[in-house]
């Protein structure tokens, strides 16, 4: 085409453009025009910004609104009862977009986790004075010490049990057999142990020195006895704790939560016995979970009979199980919205839709679906976001779970009915571009925007910088500013 025919189509279009109902070359409406053909054989109606869904270009080209593409829109969707969104293939690969197939696999069920060697804290003795005394030997032995079931730990001299003793020795002389059980248990009440009491009918004397021994081996966590010392009845001489078992304490995300069961087998190894694993099974899932890393504990029970497993070791812990089978997806594809989670369906001829999906245990970047999905269908793995936006503006529904396709929303009410905060970027004439806060209603995300002034006089006495109150509504030629009004400060 050359430079004179260019200019006479040029001044064709406007010609057209002054006779119509005053929309500027970038909005004219190709509603009364011949509609095109794509390079795919479909016909194009319009194009339109994502944005401003409303507004209708007969061409394409940048977006007078915002600073990206106008995207085509065809004549089977407007004919096709079920909205979607549409993009063309050629465009789809410049997009970016990536599709994945649902498909039955196998979830892996490893679990891996870390966690540290602890005392098994059910496994605990504390050794107490019988009655009071004065220490009159220790054993030698100090906090940490492993000994084992019945080591000796101090010899407390009673003095009160020298006259008890005596008494029983002389009734047993007299030959009274009910004095005698009478006095015998006198002993055991003053809190002898009966191998005292024994020692004392074996040799005939007082025997008023006691011998403090552990009732189980393990370690010895606290001691507070020491020679000389004077003891009162019921106080705690030595805390001791057994090792035959162990706690591995494992931090595990709270979203594996729902994975784990008491009684479930979990496989440990620690860098001291390269190669070796060591079973338990989980004795206790803790009620509470950490705020700062969003883990809880998965207490593993440990068996030790050697005492390899020492308290403070580092382990690396797999709570897997067997594999199951499942309907998956890659995890990417998955939107999670706070409320549900969505997929966006890749359908024939280039369109997409949403869908609601139920999605399950994770894995391996793999996500497991429950419901919402059948084997076989198209998911958009990459650039889903970008679909699933302009889905939302263009008010289409997802597909529900298991239920039929919602009915359109309503239209919004006119007369600024939407409102939030922003900041002014520029002013011209009827148009004001603002930088405004999220807008749920809208499922639109904080941006940077220019919407059209229902009056110029809206914007009189603001300037650029202005933090600024604002209502609009979704008129035909765009979001339309209703109402504007300084943001006072807080």
């Amino acid at each position: 085409m050359n430079f004179d025919r260019k200019l006479g189509l040029a001044a064709a279009i406007l010609a057209v453009v002054a006779g119509g109902a005053g929309y500027g070359i970038a909005t004219l409406r190709h509603d009364d025009a011949t509609p095109r053909m794509a390079e795919t054989g479909r016909k194009i109606l319009y194009w339109y910004d994502p944005m401003v869904p409303s507004q209708h270009f007969d061409k394409p080209g940048k977006s007078p609104f915002m600073d990206m593409e106008l995207v085509p829109k065809y004549a089977d969707e407007a004919a096709s009862g079920e909205a979607r969104v549409s993009i063309d293939p050629a465009r789809a690969q410049s997009l970016g977009l990536r599709i994945a197939e649902a498909q039955t696999g196998t979830l892996d069920a490893n679990l891996p986790a870390t966690g540290t060697i602890e005392f098994n804290e059910r496994d605990v003795a504390i050794v107490q004075a019988r009655t009071g005394g004065f220490v009159s030997r220790v054993y030698a032995r100090a906090p940490g010490d492993v000994i084992g079931k019945g080591a000796p730990l101090a010899d407390i001299l009673v003095p009160e049990w020298a006259g008890a003793q005596a008494e029983y020795l002389a009734v047993r002389r007299v030959g009274d057999a009910g004095l005698s059980r009478a006095a015998r248990q006198r002993l055991l009440l003053l809190g002898m142990p009966a191998g005292t009491v024994a020692a004392v009918e074996r040799s005939g004397r007082p025997h008023n020195v006691v011998t403090i021994s552990t009732p189980t081996g393990g370690t010895i966590k606290t001691l507070g006895v020491r020679a000389g010392m004077t003891v009162a009845s019921g106080q705690t001489l030595a805390e001791m704790n057994g090792l035959g078992t162990v706690w591995l304490n494992a931090a595990v995300p709270e979203a594996m939560a729902g994975r784990l069961r008491p009684g479930q087998s979990a496989t440990a190894t620690l860098a001291a016995y390269p190669g070796e694993r060591f079973t338990g099974r989980i004795a206790a899932i803790l009620p509470s979970v950490a705020a700062e890393s969003r883990t809880l504990t998965v207490r593993i029970e440990l068996p030790n009979g050697a005492g390899r497993l020492r308290p403070g070791m580092f382990a690396s812990v797999d709570l897997g199980s067997a594999g199951r089978s499942a309907l998956l997806v890659p995890s990417e594809a998955v939107i999670r919205t706070g409320k549900r989670s969505l997929v966006m369906l890749a359908l024939p001829k280039g369109r997409y839709r949403p869908a609601e999906v139920q999605t399950g245990a994770e894995s391996a970047g793999q996500t497991e679906i429950l419901a919402g999905l059948a084997v076989g269908e198209k998911v958009v793995a990459s650039g889903q976001f970008l679909l699933d936006s302009e889905a939302s503006l263009s008010g289409i529904e997802a597909r529900p779970i298991g239920g039929p396709v919602p009915a359109p929303r309503a239209a919004a009410p006119a007369n600024g009915a939407y409102r939030t905060n922003g900041r002014i970027e520029s002013i011209a004439g009827d148009r004001i571009t603002l930088s405004h806060a999220p807008i749920p209603v809208l499922k639109w995300p904080a941006m940077t925007m220019t919407f059209k002034l229902g009056t110029p006089a809206l914007a009189r006495g603001l300037k650029k910088g202005d933090r600024v109150l604002f209502g609009f509504d979704q008129a035909a030629e765009g979001p339309v500013v209703r109402s504007l009004s300084r943001e006072t400060a807080q």
